[in-house]
Parts: structure tokens; sequence; C-alpha cells
């Protein structure tokens, strides 16, 4: 596995924003709850749409804007019931420097 330095820091990031941007090879989303940032896949599972669109319900689910599927941003399992999976990311913090692992 190998980790990128994400090209926004972490005081930069809103708490409960989902932020989209290109980490090193991929165009994911990351997401701040709190002094914790989780990291996914940029698009929907189910049918595609930008995750950036979404938003975070008051359980901090990841909702997907076009048909409602949440998901949770730890680890990427679909809440509603309908079977899909979030692919996420391992993320890695230190001070305020965000890295991001990928297979590759």
């Amino acid at each position: 596995m190998t980790f990128h330095l994400a090209p926004i820091p972490f005081d930069a990031l809103k708490d409960g924003v989902i932020t989209e941007l290109q980490v090193g090879p991929k165009k994911i989303c990351l997401l701040r709850r709190g002094d914790k940032i989780f990291a996914f896949t940029a698009l929907c599972p189910h049918a595609g749409a930008p995750l950036c669109t979404g938003w975070v319900d008051p359980l901090g689910r990841i909702v997907c804007p076009d048909h409602k599927y949440r998901f949770d941003p730890a680890n990427g399992r679909n809440t509603t019931g309908e079977g899909y999976k979030l692919f996420t990311y391992p993320v890695q913090v230190a001070g305020n420097e965000i890295k991001v692992g990928f297979l590759e």
C-alpha cells in the first residue's frame, strides 16, 4: 500500500462537508467528522452519482444525492439495506497533513 499526500490540510476541511479532490492517482472524497478524516470513492456504487453533491445525515452517514442511499464512512457499509458497499481508503493524519492509502 502506498500513501499519498492530500492536497488539502486537515484544518481546511469543514466538519461534516464532503470534499472531492484528486489524491495521487485517484479522484476521491474526504469527509471530516470532528477529529477524524474518512476517505472513499467519489461515485456512488449504485448509479455513479457524485457523492460530493450529497450530504451527511444527522447520524454521520453519507447520503447519495440521487437515490438517498446511505453509507457509513468508516467502513462503506450501506445502512439503508440495498446491499451496495462504498469503497473506503485508509487515512493517516499527522499534524495538519492527510495521507490516503491505495493498493498499487
